[in-house]
């Protein structure tokens, strides 16, 4: 079998979940007692939190892609890795299941799995992006602000992320993202150097209140054509991450976790 490099960006939860997950119309009406500027005030600062928390969490992460034709897998990626602290609080990647692939993912696709996976806008990240107000939607049993997000420029090796975002109006977070990672890359018409292509698909991802303070990005999938110049090519696939701990807050083990825009039970 030809062993094919396509871009993949998928995610983190359990997909019975996802597609039970129920969804409101989108109003477009400008949101009540509070403006859009206060609304990205209050969730980017509220991302920064938790980006910090995040940082001393641990958690074993499962990631499964497909190349499919039609409805028949004919390449797969899988990796289970446990995501741990070292004595100086440092990330640690241990790769605990690794079969042999019969697709291989690209440095892109592997930094998208790794870092974009728990994408956020942050106050960091804020001056990178246009952030533009779309309305409220119902999510499960979250009210959401619902807003677009495009990078303002792409600066050259960075990655980006260029979709649409759901916050909570309660917790001011983040609870689902919906998009893909930019830029794609396309071979240079002419001259050296040209390039492999390398495109990426849409991909969705949900968190959980899971230690009852921060949502934790606990589910991602994709299901999406990619059209290279010289055919099409279907990847499908999820990331999960579950047995989330981290230290100073209680956070619950995977098969524990409500569904997406749950929050925890008491």
């Amino acid at each position: 079998m030809k062993i094919l490099q396509v871009s993949l960006i998928v995610a983190v939860g359990l997909l019975a979940r996802v597609t039970a997950a129920e969804e409101g119309s989108l109003s477009t009406e400008a949101p009540k007692a509070i403006s859009a500027e206060e609304i990205i005030k209050k969730f980017t600062a509220r991302e920064k939190e938790f980006k910090n928390a995040r940082k001393r969490c641990t958690y074993r992460q499962v990631v499964k892609i497909e190349q499919l034709d039609g409805e028949k897998p004919v390449g797969e990626y899988q990796q289970v890795a446990d995501i741990t602290l070292d004595s100086s609080g440092k990330k640690v990647k241990s790769v605990v299941l690794a079969p042999q692939p019969s697709i291989s993912l690209s440095p892109e696709d592997q930094y998208d799995i790794e870092s974009r996976l728990h994408f956020t806008i942050s106050t960091d990240e804020l001056p990178e992006y246009n952030v533009v107000y779309q309305g409220t939607q119902q999510e499960d049993d979250l009210q959401t602000y619902v807003f677009d997000a495009t990078p303002k420029q792409l600066e050259k090796g960075k990655r980006y992320f260029q979709g649409r975002i759901w916050v909570d109006d309660h917790d001011f977070q983040i609870v689902r993202m919906a998009g893909k990672s930019v830029p794609d890359m396309l071979p240079k018409k002419h001259g050296k150097g040209k390039g492999q292509e390398n495109l990426f698909p849409k991909f969705t991802t949900y968190r959980e209140q899971i230690d009852g303070k921060y949502w934790y990005p606990t589910f991602s999938m994709t299901d999406d054509t990619l059209h290279f110049l010289g055919s099409d090519v279907r990847i499908k696939g999820t990331v999960k991450a579950t047995d989330y701990k981290c230290a100073g807050s209680e956070v619950a083990g995977a098969g524990e976790t409500p569904g997406p825009g749950q929050k925890k039970a008491n």
